[in-house]
């Protein structure tokens, strides 16, 4: 990939930038700005350089169709205010816009054309679409590597129109990936939750020959837990999963990677209840598993003090209930301790480990924090992703 942070003479280029901008919204107010704070860096550059930035971007599923409450409109004022400049939203037709004097008439250096996916063109990764786009500017930009595994009009298509490249938040992304799947310096230990083990599978499959050892926790590891013949109550769990269990085992000791899941686990009768410390022989039928135990929290903690690269993804335990935050935080606490002395490389992805580090305000503790879901599994599964494939 050619990245714009090497890039002379951009002045008064017309820079198509795609970034990610698909914030949660609440009633039209931003609740996370987390995906506009990582973008900021490539916009400063950019404006330094005295280009004009056009920015593609999406927010939500409208399907095609125009949805006013999923508008840019609050992106756009966020960004005034980060950047101190004036910012102008586009609602104009895309279509309507012939040609790119339409966008040097305005004075505003920053300038957001509506949601993409406003049109249906932009999922269906139309050739023509991404052509008429890319007749808007001078020079494209893919900052958005958690869209990358989209193969959509101005992520994929639109490179072939354009010279194209990568942002500098979309470089960092893919340097972190690479030292977990490629420059490793071992030991390496991938911890791992979520409450399905069927959607990381492939992920498990392809780090697990890389890795020294690799931690289940969260929902998926009550399918171990019961695997081994432990009953789990109420816990949630996948069905069907008993013959993807004894794979990730068998590959495991194949590959001499160490597999651990829970020793002991907290419990409760509901979500908001208070935590019982339980040894896996003792939960009852009426109880579900919500974290895991302080055995299981030493065992990890100290796996982590012995790596040197730390790859986590999913939280250990129900963290929106406090008296279920344990596990997590003792984690969190842990890798930022390692961290602050040079002792190891940490990289943590997944939206729901990403929302746990914002609520502990300490996402910027880590070596990188990953927003992107998808791409960032895809990427660590070896898949090729088509935005990124698009800047080779």
């Amino acid at each position: 990939m050619r990245s714009i942070k090497n890039e002379k003479n951009l002045a008064n280029k017309l820079i198509l930038l795609r970034l990610d901008l698909n914030v949660p919204l609440d009633q039209g107010k931003i609740s996370d700005t987390t995906r506009i704070d990582k973008i900021l860096p490539t916009l400063n550059f950019l404006i330094r350089q005295n280009t004009k930035i056009i920015i593609l971007s999406h927010i939500g599923r409208p399907k095609g169709k125009i949805v006013d409450e999923l508008s840019l409109k609050p992106i756009k004022e966020d960004l005034q205010q980060k950047l101190k400049l004036k910012v102008k939203l586009i609602k104009k037709n895309i279509f309507k816009i012939k040609n790119r004097a339409f966008l040097n008439d305005f004075d505003e250096q920053i300038l957001i054309l509506e949601n993409i996916r406003f049109y249906a063109e932009e999922e269906k990764n139309d050739r023509n679409f991404a052509n008429h786009i890319a007749s808007l500017g001078d020079i494209y930009v893919n900052d958005a590597f958690s869209c990358s595994h989209r193969e959509h009009a101005s992520i994929h298509q639109i490179s072939n129109f354009l010279p194209s490249y990568s942002g500098l938040q979309l470089d960092l992304e893919v340097n972190a990936l690479n030292k977990i799947t490629s420059k490793i310096t071992k030991p390496i230990t991938c911890i791992i939750g979520g409450s399905k083990i069927s959607t990381k599978i492939n992920v498990i499959k392809n780090l697990i020959p890389k890795l020294n050892n690799i931690v289940i926790v969260g929902g998926m590891a009550n399918n171990f837990i019961e695997y081994f013949g432990n009953n789990i109550g109420n816990s949630i769990k996948e069905n069907d999963c008993k013959q993807i269990v004894k794979e990730i085992i068998s590959l495991s000791k194949e590959k001499n990677c160490n597999l651990i899941y829970p020793e002991d686990v907290l419990v409760s009768k509901n979500l908001n209840g208070l935590s019982q410390n339980k040894k896996l022989d003792q939960i009852s039928s009426n109880e579900m598993i919500l974290d895991i135990g302080p055995k299981t929290i030493s065992k990890i903690l100290n796996i982590i003090d012995k790596s040197k690269t730390i790859l986590w993804n999913g939280p250990a335990g129900y963290f929106e209930n406090p008296n279920f935050a344990n596990g997590s935080i003792k984690i969190a606490k842990k890798i930022i301790e390692n961290n602050k002395v040079n002792k190891s490389f940490s990289v943590v992805g997944g939206g729901d480990t990403v929302s746990f580090l914002n609520h502990l305000n300490v996402v910027d503790d880590f070596n990188f924090v990953s927003t992107a879901g998808g791409a960032f599994l895809e990427y660590l599964e070896g898949k090729k992703l088509p935005g990124i494939t698009a800047l080779d």
